[in-house]
């Protein structure tokens, strides 16, 4: 990277930007069976303890100034605490999420109904499989779009004609990431961080031309879900564990905040797949 680009990143001031966010408390979070190598039914899960952690991440939301509003968990959905994967909302419409397995299947129209319920109007329920801001992240007016273990690519055209913002479909191939939100995490508008391994020849390829300067996780952090993160643009929350990661943002001016939220990873989700933007115009 010229050495012009570098001292751009790392004196460009950097301001956290108040969001919205919706979170589904784990009141019946528990691992009863296996949809991702993270999932192990034999292992015993402390559901007390994962409550207390979501609700670690939620008042420190609060605190840095973001607010969170509370769909009500539903029982017999365990997974409905990873509230990313219950929809993707950008200028105030709502894209609903269709799951690929059966035991997800009722978070879609969960969460749909909740956004009904609010008063949002324009709404989609998907015609193709799409697991939420699980497979959809924003960058800016872009939309990064992840496939290869959850997500139809068809369902990526159907994003980009709903909202009207220009989709880059990028192919996971490593199982432990299966959703596009534990490989790469947004940072700002222009900046990301990722872990090249979890995408394919071509995706990396794609990644390099648009993120030139980003920043890429080595095994141990990505391994730790240090790629479930999420930034205000100042503060980037994400697992404590990923200690190089940490170190990174540090130089290019963010502000780092490590998260114990390792009862929910037993899952496979931590902070990114708790937290759902609402993002209005």
């Amino acid at each position: 990277m010229p050495d012009n680009q570098h001292a751009d990143r790392t004196s460009r001031t950097r301001t956290a930007v108040p969001r919205r966010f919706l979170m589904c408390r784990p009141s019946h979070f528990e691992v009863s069976y296996s949809i991702n190598p993270w999932m192990h039914p034999e292992k015993p899960v402390d559901n007390s303890l994962a409550v207390s952690q979501w609700e670690g991440l939620r008042d420190l939301y609060r605190e840095l100034g973001h607010t969170v509003v509370e769909i009500d968990p539903l029982p017999g959905l365990p997974d409905m605490v990873f509230a990313a994967n219950g929809a993707t909302v950008v200028d105030g419409k709502v894209f609903g999420a269709r799951f690929r397995h059966a035991e997800r299947t009722a978070e879609g129209p969960a969460y749909l109904s909740w956004f009904q319920q609010q008063g949002y109007e324009d709404i989609l329920w998907p015609e193709f499989i799409n697991e939420g801001e699980g497979d959809i992240l924003t960058v800016g007016r872009r939309l990064l779009a992840g496939t290869g273990f959850r997500t139809d690519p068809r369902s990526h055209f159907e994003a980009q004609e709903f909202f009207g913002l220009p989709v880059t479909s990028l192919k996971l191939v490593n199982p432990d990431y299966y959703h596009l939100d534990t490989a790469i995490a947004v940072l700002s508008d222009d900046e990301v961080m990722y872990y090249p391994p979890a995408f394919s020849e071509g995706s990396r390829s794609v990644l390099r031309e648009m993120f030139p300067d980003a920043i890429l996780a080595t095994d141990e952090d990505a391994a730790v879900f240090g790629l479930n993160a999420l930034s205000d643009g100042l503060h980037v929350l994400l697992p404590k564990a990923a200690t190089g990661l940490q170190a990174r943002l540090r130089e290019r001016g963010f502000e780092p905040i490590g998260v114990d939220l390792a009862e929910l990873l037993k899952a496979g989700g931590s902070v990114k797949c708790c937290t759902l933007e609402l993002r209005t115009r």
